[in-house]
């Protein structure tokens, strides 16, 4: 179980939230194409900005502090957010030209908007010239990828599958599914014990989207999934109908949190880690979060979403993009900053903080973190799929977002949101 300060420190993230993004937005000047207005030359001292995910702060801020002091030419300063306050403080510096010279994000769609705006660097030719092929994991690469423009430094490759708690699937006789079947008799008997079978949290979308995107792949299968992640066959078809009646029916069943609709992404480890919830969709980093929060991440075990003949994965990239308007001098600043934070020996030291193993064509597998090396060769094995956030533009993921909870409230009926998406898919097509 959790140690009580640390269940405190978990409850409190959603509070720490705002307080973050204030943190990050705060003092900001603002150069037109320069980010926040810090980056430039100044006295031979190139100096560059950077935005990143505050649960990763611990590790950043000595690595840019021990940077700094060896490095009398380079100058990097850091901004801290939530992950959705970063998507929206981009959002908004994107509008006004206040982006910083470099920033994370993740691949597909939502790291497109900023190659569909000009705001990225494009990195094909650099990519090209300094061996990227060979230094970076293929499919990392690929994700980094956009409208055939490398639009940013990989820093992570993820897949996802179903974590949960082995000391509560063993206290009720429980065993890893192999079939969907045998996957919902899991969740049945999990229920009649009073334990929930999944943890999940429907503020913003993207989390409960996770569960959803394996019911169609479920229904749909791989083949078909894909032409509609394309957007080369319709979303309005039957496995749609049929993921989202089985999505409403977990919903009455009870097979997610009461009130999980309103309740933070970021917050779901909790009742995984109280025992209130048995299962949680997660990637690879969840061994460090387990790790962080000073869990035995040995009760904790992994396995495949029964989908289908192949279960597969899905799968994203996160990266680091960089100011399309960032000089010679501000480029090359920035990727040796990169180079050295996502060194093997920074992510050895740090290892809790990353999203192991490093995108690189050669990972080194972290110790301690039993959990990633079967997700990494699972999702090898099985093959995956681009996560359904990365997959949609953004003005498509919404829509989804918005039918899963009112198909949740009752508000809509599954048979509806086929038509609705592919409405959504129509209506950015034809821009």
């Amino acid at each position: 179980m959790m140690k009580a300060k640390r269940i405190t420190a978990l409850a409190m993230a959603s509070i720490m939230v705002l307080a973050t993004v204030l943190t990050g937005c705060g003092g900001k000047g603002g150069e037109e194409g320069k980010g926040s207005g810090d980056g430039g030359s100044k006295d031979g001292v190139t100096e560059v900005t950077f935005w990143q995910l505050s649960t990763r702060q611990e590790a950043f801020e000595p690595m840019i502090e021990e940077f700094n002091s060896t490095h009398d030419d380079i100058k990097v300063t850091a901004s801290y957010y939530d992950t959705d306050g970063i998507k929206d403080a981009c959002k908004v510096a994107a509008s006004s030209k206040t982006l910083p010279n470099m920033w994370f994000n993740w691949g597909g769609s939502l790291g497109g908007f900023y190659v569909d705006n000009g705001l990225t660097y494009d990195l094909t030719s650099y990519a090209e010239e300094n061996g990227w092929a060979d230094k970076f994991n293929s499919n990392a690469l690929n994700l980094c990828t956009y409208d055939g423009k490398i639009s940013g430094y990989p820093t992570s490759y993820n897949v996802l599958g179903f974590y949960y708690r082995k000391d509560i699937f063993e206290q009720y006789n429980l065993e890893v599914p192999t079939t969907f079947e045998e996957f919902e008799q899991v969740c049945a008997t999990l229920k009649e014990n009073d334990v929930t079978p999944i943890s999940t949290a429907g503020l913003y979308g993207w989390h409960t989207m996770r569960f959803i995107e394996l019911l169609i792949e479920h229904y749909a299968g791989a083949e078909q999934h894909d032409a509609m992640n394309t957007f080369d066959e319709s979303w309005d078809n039957d496995a749609v109908t049929k993921a989202f009646e089985k999505y409403k029916e977990f919903v009455d069943k009870g097979y997610f949190p009461d009130g999980f609709l309103t309740q933070d992404p970021n917050d779901t480890l909790i009742a995984v880690a109280n025992g209130q919830c048995a299962m949680d969709v997660q990637g690879q980093w969840y061994d460090g979060n387990i790790i962080q929060n000073e869990l035995d991440v040995n009760n904790y075990g992994v396995f495949a979403f029964p989908s289908g003949d192949t279960n597969r994965m899905s799968s994203f990239a996160e990266m680091t993009q960089f100011n399309a308007d960032n000089t010679d001098e501000e480029l090359a600043a920035c990727v040796e900053f990169m180079d050295f934070c996502y060194s093997q020996e920074n992510a050895d030291k740090y290892s809790e903080y990353y999203n192991l193993p490093l995108p690189t064509a050669d990972p080194k597998m972290p110790e301690g973190q039993p959990n990633v090396p079967v997700m990494i060769e699972t999702g090898e094995k099985n093959g995956t799929f681009t996560i359904t956030d990365q997959a949609f533009p953004t003005e498509v993921a919404d829509v989804l977002f918005n039918c899963q909870d009112a198909v949740a409230n009752g508000e809509m009926q599954p048979d509806e949101v086929g038509a609705k998406i592919q409405e959504a898919i129509d209506s950015y097509n034809s821009k």
